[in-house]
């Protein structure tokens, strides 16, 4: 947010708790004017409690505790205008008035500075979040892309799931994961796993190797670092995802993770059947078989990457959300307004609320690559192992 946005939110803010000021005032008024001009035996008084009782909704301690002093000081004038000071009555609604403001000015600091320290939190939060998966640009060679995340747990803007892309040798790059566990508590391997991948997709020519070295990776930091108590349990999903700038094609190695979704113009929707090796840090390093597996993406086509959380996403009735059936719908859609369509319609479907972070990435092929003979069909269902030899 430009620092311009932020003093004119600041400012509409500012106005606005002030404008909602004069709402106590004009209670603290009304009740002071009735009760003098009402009967000695009718008492009104204690009704100004009501004024820096609704204070805190809008505005912070001092605000409240100016308007606790003008309900006092409407009260003092109640009792000498309408009784007497001395009297009981209006000695013991004057102390439980000041009381009474007291702890609301008390509570309203202890408000505030929570809502600081939440700030502070969430600030903190989105700079981890944007240093730990940086942001993926809008267009990268002949792509354009679009991501959402969605973390399960509150406050938090990380979590388990992850995404990368980057350029490299002529081709686009790109990786989604989902370490095992959510929220929090998945953040160590989830960086580890976007380190490796930044650093490997640069060095080694084919998915499969680079699905290797990252085994490598999770492996060893599982050694290094996993608890007794978790042996065995710490490993990650991942699809590796290879786009050339000018082949109507998409290369893809999958570790475990969910296949994505091809989406063509006319609400055509196609799940590519890949050959899935283990989820990285499962398998035993150097005996995985990783395969590479061709499927043709045309311009104008959509490859829609998620995780688990998407598709295991439920509802008051317990159904799994249909993803496939939904983004029918949306084929003719662009990346930016895709994740629109899906983040409102996952939300409706769960209440509001997930249970696992959900991340989805579209990848769409501009028409500026469109060769001119046409479709490629040939790279249909074309699958080849690490080893670049046909699949039997």
């Amino acid at each position: 947010m430009s620092p311009w946005r932020s003093m004119a939110t600041l400012r509409r803010s500012w106005q606005s708790s002030h404008a909602l000021l004069l709402l106590p005032i004009a209670l603290i008024v009304v009740i002071t004017v009735v009760d003098i001009r009402t009967p000695e035996d009718v008492h009104l008084g204690p009704a100004l409690v009501i004024a820096p009782a609704l204070t805190p909704s809008f505005a912070g301690p001092v605000a409240t505790g100016l308007v606790g002093v003008l309900a006092i000081a409407a009260q003092f004038l109640i009792a000498v205008l309408h009784g007497g000071l001395t009297t009981a009555n209006h000695i013991v609604q004057l102390i439980t008035l000041a009381v009474f403001t007291v702890m609301v000015v008390i509570y309203s600091v202890i408000r505030d500075r929570r809502r600081a320290q939440l700030a502070q939190v969430r600030s903190v939060a989105e700079a981890a979040q944007h240093v730990l998966m940086w942001p993926l640009p809008e267009h990268i060679g002949p792509l354009r892309i679009a991501s959402l995340y969605m973390a399960a747990e509150d406050e938090a803007q990380i979590g388990g799931d992850l995404y990368a892309a980057t350029r490299c040798d002529g081709a686009v790059r790109v990786m989604i994961g989902d370490v095992r566990g959510k929220g929090l508590a998945a953040i160590g391997e989830a960086a580890l796993l976007l380190g490796a991948f930044r650093e490997a997709a640069h060095r080694q020519t084919s998915l499969p190797a680079l699905a290797a070295t990252l085994e490598q990776s999770v492996t060893r930091y599982s050694a290094d670092f996993e608890p007794p108590e978790e042996a065995g349990e710490r490993f990650a999903t991942a699809l590796f995802v290879e786009i050339p700038d000018t082949d109507p094609i998409t290369r893809m190695t999958s570790c475990g993770h969910p296949p994505p979704l091809l989406l063509s113009p006319g609400h055509v929707v196609t799940v590519p059947s890949l050959h899935p090796a283990p989820p990285l840090g499962v398998g035993t390093t150097g005996s995985t078989d990783y395969t590479l597996d061709v499927f043709s993406f045309e311009p104008g086509d959509t490859l829609l990457l998620y995780t688990d959380g998407v598709i295991e996403a439920r509802d008051a009735d317990g159904r799994f959300y249909p993803l496939a059936e939904r983004v029918a719908r949306w084929t003719e859609a662009g990346p930016e307004a895709l994740m629109h369509h899906i983040r409102r319609d996952l939300l409706a479907h769960t209440g509001g609320r997930l249970d696992d972070d959900a991340a989805l990435i579209a990848l769409h092929r501009t028409p500026a690559v469109q060769r001119q003979h046409g479709r490629h069909p040939v790279f249909e269902g074309l699958h080849h192992s690490s080893g670049a030899r046909p699949r039997a």
